[in-house]
């Protein structure tokens, strides 16, 4: 078997990559929480009725859970970074939309555009995979996940201020601004990902997989409006289980599914998109609770009386919190794995909010909670790309971190409408205003107690971590990494890259091609040239090393899928010579 890659010499990988694609995840998860300051007045702003107002946040969920998958597994396709820059561009074209009207129509319209960025998210997880040496990826992946944290958290206060003192479209003419400026500095810093899935883009699963997740979040989102036995509500429901278990049969039997079915529901797979609903419960609880208790008035005898920047500023440790955990979270997952991370991250969620049933009675007190539910939040939410992309192969990198961005995001939304049930449905009525009390904030508490409890579950049933038996890597440099890397892996393929004049090749790229034409594992080379690939099951594969100076090569190698290695050195040509077959 005669294998070519057409991949051409890259360029080195920029230390901006990180930061860049992290800013990227931060702005469009911005769009979550950019109106949360002025949802009491949007049915006053958009000269409608307070149900009518409620879609302009719905749009944006809906058009977000739909987005987050199909964006995947086109980036898988197509390429993460066009796609990525598809999403932004989007964005910004929604909050230009949103900036320039009051109409209730337009306005949900531009909503459902910002939304459609979520898919970014996947995107940046995916291209940090494909484009960075591994023993920077952990704490890489952690940033990038805990994005949609940070931006939410991040928002509150600075929409806060500009509603508070401008008029509230400039909410979105600040949105489209850094959304411009992400896709600048993404075009100036961010290559593309070489790596490409086979097979073609799944239409009907797309269009399968979005009318039953509509016809899922619809009604979660809407229920207390219509209520929750109403016929509308029930028939919604149903119809999403029809669509959804129809969609589900017509993915097996498709060559090139959009959600491989068949891998999502390996046990790795499927208890972290399990664990990943109840953070994303947990994570949403603390957003709808505090900034209320905050600006309740004192009359109410548990109110703070904060107006709503200051409420802003007291959640806001919450995303700083989810953003500094990501160095430590590498740290942690490098010794224990995110496993265990993630069973440690969960156990600080429930400790801080257990300490908030108690903690409701001062500012400083909220400030303390969201710092402690941040670092919980930010270990949990790191933990699952790496659980994930551990358990899928490369060419499924970005639909499978959609899908579970997708599962934190129907927690979130399962949350919202829960806890918003809990709260109306304890509230006392004042002049005909209903007023959340404590005992409702405290009920919100237990609940997202609860959530964790079962995540917690679910991840006690996730796989262990395979240790070798030498140390912890405990790396000084990237080369030092690869090189204790390629001593640890005792099976698969390892062996050295070298130029023409037999000189080692360092920082090359070694790409494992399976039968199907998948990627199943890269590295880059030390300094010594060593490499090291495992292989996931026997039989052959092809090789393919790329540097920049270099000529693309492939090479074809068989495995007998046991421990013992193949050695197979790797002699890239000259930047001019051909790709030898």
């Amino acid at each position: 078997m005669t294998h070519t890659t057409t991949e051409e010499p890259t360029r080195r990988p920029s230390g901006a990559i990180v930061p860049v694609l992290a800013f990227a995840g931060i702005v469009v998860a911005v769009m979550q929480t950019l109106l949360v300051p002025v949802i009491k007045d949007l049915p006053e702003l958009l000269g409608t009725a307070p149900s009518n107002a409620t879609w302009v946040l719905t749009s944006t969920l809906l058009a977000g859970a739909v987005a987050t998958p199909i964006m995947g597994r086109l980036g898988d396709l197509f390429g993460k970074r066009r796609m990525l820059l598809t999403s932004l561009a989007v964005m910004v074209v929604g909050s230009l939309v949103c900036g320039f009207t009051s109409d209730l129509l337009v306005m949900i319209a531009g909503r459902a555009l910002q939304g459609f960025a979520m898919g970014a998210i996947p995107l940046g997880i995916g291209l940090m995979r494909d484009e960075l040496p591994r023993e920077k990826l952990g704490s890489a992946m952690a940033l990038m996940s805990s994005s949609i944290g940070v931006g939410g958290g991040l928002a509150l206060p600075l929409a806060a201020l500009v509603a508070q003192h401008a008029d509230w479209h400039a909410l979105f003419f600040l949105s489209a601004g850094l959304g411009v400026a992400s896709i600048v500095l993404t075009l100036a810093v961010v290559p593309e990902s070489p790596m490409r899935a086979p097979g073609t883009f799944d239409v009907l699963g797309a269009l399968g997989l979005s009318a039953g997740l509509v016809l899922f979040l619809l009604p979660i989102t809407k229920g207390s409006d219509w209520g929750w036995t109403s016929g509308t509500t029930l028939g919604l429901f149903g119809a999403a289980a029809v669509v959804l278990v129809l969609w589900g049969v017509m993915e097996l039997r498709v060559k090139a599914p959009l959600v491989d079915l068949r891998t999502t529901a390996r046990r790795s797979v499927l208890f972290t998109n399990l664990a990943s609903i109840m953070v994303g419960v947990a994570f949403y609880a603390v957003s709808l609770v505090l900034p209320q208790l905050l600006q309740l008035p004192k009359s109410t005898g548990y109110g703070l009386g904060q107006s709503m920047v200051v409420a802003g500023l007291c959640v806001a440790p919450l995303g700083l919190t989810m953003m500094f955990t990501a160095p430590v979270y590498a740290r942690l997952s490098a010794k224990y794995g995110p496993k265990v991370t993630l069973i440690i991250g969960m156990l600080i969620i429930a400790i801080g909010y257990g300490a908030g049933l108690g903690l409701m009675s001062a500012a400083w007190q909220t400030i303390v909670v969201s710092v402690v539910l941040g670092a919980g939040i930010g270990l949990a939410y790191s933990s699952l790309p790496a659980l994930i992309i551990g358990s899928v192969p490369a060419s499924e990198t970005g639909a499978a971190n959609g899908l579970n961005t997708l599962m934190r995001s129907i927690g979130t939304s399962v949350s919202s409408a829960v806890i918003g049930m809990v709260l109306a449905n304890t509230a006392n009525h004042v002049g005909g205003v209903a007023v959340p009390t404590l005992h409702g904030f405290r009920v919100s508490f237990l609940i997202a107690t609860g959530a964790v409890a079962v995540g917690l579950l679910m991840a006690l049933f996730l796989p262990g971590q395979r240790r070798a038996a030498k140390p912890q890597l405990r790396a000084s440099s990237e080369e030092d990494a690869a090189l204790a890397r390629a001593h640890e892996v005792l099976g698969g393929f390892r062996g050295r890259v070298l130029d023409t004049a037999g000189m080692p090749v360092s920082r090359a790229r070694v790409t494992l091609i399976d039968r199907r034409g998948r990627q199943a594992g890269a590295t880059l080379t030390a300094g010594d040239g060593s490499y090291a690939l495992a292989v996931p099951a026997e039989g052959a594969y092809v090789l393919a090393a790329r540097a920049a100076g270099h000529g693309p090569l492939a090479s074809s190698a068989t495995h007998a899928g046991d421990d013992r290695p193949v050695e197979v050195d790797l002699a890239l040509p000259g930047e001019n010579a051909g790709v030898p077959a």
